[in-house]
């Protein structure tokens, strides 16, 4: 391991402990003061480390947000897996679940259709934010102005002629999504993928995840697929109510 990024790991273990100041991070490390100052100021401007008023060090909230996201990206897969599996026995179809990062929604697990005709979607790629079921489920659930300032940032490319055409449209979509408690994709990325999703969500009933069931057209069209949702939603409920460790909804 670089002996730099040695260095800067060996400080956060030090002030999980509470806050430090410069010379107590320097004897920690043993090194001169100018070099602790360096490690310091580059874990400060990635968020890491945060300089208090008085001058000492503590953890920065950027590495304890990510810390729970990695926890809770964690723990919804292993808890999701056998209810994703369970969902494409019963149906047959491909099975997603995707979470929220930044401007970004990624698949982080996924089960294949048993038919020849399979997905191309892999996990941990984005999907296609503006228009898959997954993103519309997870995005509804911001608070508004949190919507509103993502949608406006986004960019909205017409994969098909279904695709979702800029901030007003989507924002329209996840109002309507945010209400109804579930998403379609019908042709909006591909005009021969149909998908249907529902939300995961944790204790504190915020959406945490996504899960859908997406098919071709060819193998299952958009009224068979709608067809789908109730038991979509089930899934949903139930890795809901492990993760959350709350009781299945009515």
């Amino acid at each position: 391991m670089s002996q730099t990024v040695d260095r800067a790991l060996s400080i956060l273990p030090l002030l999980a402990r509470g806050p430090a100041g410069l010379e107590q991070v320097a004897r920690h490390l043993d090194v001169h003061k100018s070099t602790a100052l360096r490690l310091l100021r580059t874990l400060h401007e990635h968020g890491m480390v945060h300089r208090q008023a008085d001058q000492r060090y503590r953890l920065g909230a950027r590495l304890i947000a990510l810390a729970q996201e990695a926890v809770e990206n964690i723990d919804v897969r292993a808890v999701a897996h056998p209810y994703l599996a369970e969902l494409n026995e019963a149906c047959g179809h491909t099975v997603h679940l995707a979470v929220r990062q930044e401007d970004e929604v990624l698949y982080i697990d996924k089960v294949e259709s048993r038919y020849p005709v399979r997905m191309y979607s892999r996990i941990g790629r984005p999907v296609a934010v503006t228009v898959a079921a997954v993103a519309k489920v997870i995005l509804a659930d911001l608070p508004e102005a949190e919507r509103r300032a993502l949608a406006e940032r986004l960019d909205y490319p017409r994969h098909t002629p279904r695709s979702t055409p800029g901030p007003d449209a989507f924002l329209k979509e996840l109002a309507r999504v945010r209400e109804q408690g579930w998403a379609t994709d019908l042709g909006g990325h591909e005009e021969t993928v149909n998908c249907v999703a529902a939300p995961v969500r944790g204790a504190d009933g915020r959406v945490a995840a996504a899960l859908s069931v997406s098919a071709p057209a060819a193998v299952a069209g958009s009224d068979e697929l709608m067809r789908l949702l109730p038991l979509v939603r089930r899934t949903a409920d139930a890795v809901s109510a492990e993760y959350s460790g709350r009781p299945p909804a009515s």
